[in-house]
């Protein structure tokens, strides 16, 4: 296992993939953006994106970003597609002791035991909502990208009826044209809101008529509440 630790200004292309290694990408403050051929996860501070090797991605920052990196060879973790997922106080903790001691060898039984603990924290670690995955279908891709741009307006007129569309999106990436949207409006929140912004300020400007009601869609897809989600690390 390998490990790196860094601090990125706003706006860095952060962090080039290497060849042969699995990547776990951990954000202790700061929002992350990965973007990659099938989707994009936006990561708040204290979640982290699992990162299989060989692909396509690319990371952006909205501001100044803590990140912890650690590299397993490729294969010896689990998991063969990206993920955002939770992390705990336990693996928080795990992570920020065994980044510095890095690199560990397998020939060494205790950095076999941490790496393994590691690794045994990642498989339970659960996964949460933060892909906008992309539609195969050029039309709808297109649509995609319009909603990603402007998340508060309807969705950009298309060459597709809205009942193929919606049959699009539901097929190629398990949502509604409507979760679709909302999804995009939860993302585009996040960084503003990670940065201290007003809710309400937020709310207006990704769409919600009131705060309350971004509220309970955020509360919804999260399971807290904003105050909460970022404070409760």
């Amino acid at each position: 296992m390998r490990g790196y630790a860094v601090t990125h200004p706003r706006g860095l292309d952060a962090l080039p993939p290497a060849d042969g290694w699995d990547q776990l990408v951990y954000a202790t403050a700061g929002v992350m953006t990965v973007h990659t051929d099938v989707g994009t996860w936006v990561v708040p501070p204290d979640r982290a994106v699992w990162v299989p090797d060989g692909t396509s991605r690319r990371i952006t920052l909205t501001g100044p970003t803590r990140i912890r990196t650690l590299y397993y060879r490729a294969g010896a973790a689990p998991g063969s597609r990206c993920r955002a997922i939770a992390v705990s106080p336990l693996l928080r903790e795990l992570i920020a002791h065994t980044v510095p001691r890095c690199p560990l060898w397998h020939t060494d039984p205790h950095h076999e035991r941490l790496a393994g603990l590691v690794l045994d924290l990642l498989a339970d670690a659960p996964e949460i909502p933060l892909r906008l995955p992309l539609p195969a279908d050029p039309r709808a891709r297109a649509v995609a990208a319009a909603i990603a741009r402007e998340p508060a307006s309807d969705p950009a007129a298309s060459a597709l009826s809205r009942r193929s569309l919606e049959r699009i999106f539901r097929a190629e990436t398990g949502l509604t044209l409507g979760q679709y949207r909302e999804r995009a409006r939860l993302l585009a929140a996040l960084p503003r809101l990670a940065a201290g912004e007003p809710v309400a300020r937020v709310a207006a400007d990704v769409g919600y008529a009131t705060p309350s009601a971004f509220g309970v869609m955020f509360k919804r897809v999260l399971g807290t509440s904003p105050a909460r989600y970022f404070s409760g690390r």
